[in-house]
């Protein structure tokens, strides 16, 4: 089989993304929005995929990954997030820089760059969102989370994750003191709109719109 193209790569990475969140297949226009690509590019490319042998598709029926296309996309994925960690943790960068830079790192198809910079980071398990890092055989760590959202008053958890890796999220959050491994305790929800008022830590209190709070994983 030919190697991918870097847009045959993002394509089954997002196949992979959409299909973790949901039942059942990926329908074209999920993945038109996810792209932001026409619907009849996307067609045109899942096609490409088939024929290649990495999903499984019939026109209007939506489509999934083959067993080669998922372990690609987790490969994917892992040199993703482990270059992530590495612009955090050796390049100091924020963890609301490093995704652009992470998206190009990730195609460089080196399995003895990879193998050495997981060796180099003592083999992380997330990455700074708080992602699962694959490990050489495509298995994910075994982790329970629950948005910040579904709490109730009095709950206190430890923040894990983010659901939204945009710019403008990760920086709202150090705006507000949000990091990963902050403890929040839930002090109230308004009836009206599912906003929060929460402690971080000892006695930082804060409040937390509804559309933030479903975007937190919390332990």
């Amino acid at each position: 089989m030919a190697t991918p193209s870097f847009t045959e790569e993002n394509y089954l990475k997002t196949i992979y993304a959409i299909a973790s969140r949901q039942e059942g297949e990926v329908t074209t226009n999920a993945l038109a929005e996810m792209t932001a690509t026409r619907a009849a590019s996307v067609t045109d490319m899942l096609k490409r995929l088939s024929d290649k042998g990495l999903i499984h598709y019939k026109r209007y029926q939506g489509v999934r990954l083959t067993a080669e296309g998922e372990r690609l996309a987790l490969t994917i994925i892992r040199r993703h997030r482990l270059w992530e960690v590495f612009l955090v943790d050796k390049l100091g960068f924020g963890w609301d820089q490093v995704h652009e830079m992470a998206e190009e790192l990730e195609h460089v198809r080196s399995d003895e760059l990879v193998t050495r910079l997981d060796a180099f980071l003592d083999h992380p398990q997330f990455d700074p969102h708080g992602d699962p890092i694959p490990n050489p055989a495509g298995l994910m760590p075994n982790v329970t989370y629950r948005k910040l959202a579904d709490l109730s008053p009095a709950d206190e958890a430890c923040l894990m994750g983010v659901l939204d890796h945009s710019v403008a999220f990760l920086q709202h959050l150090d705006a507000c003191g949000l990091t990963l491994g902050s403890v929040v305790k839930v002090s109230e929800i308004s009836p009206f709109d599912r906003s929060m008022q929460v402690t971080i830590g000892p006695d930082q209190a804060l409040f937390v719109s509804y559309d933030v709070a479903k975007n937190l994983l919390v332990s």
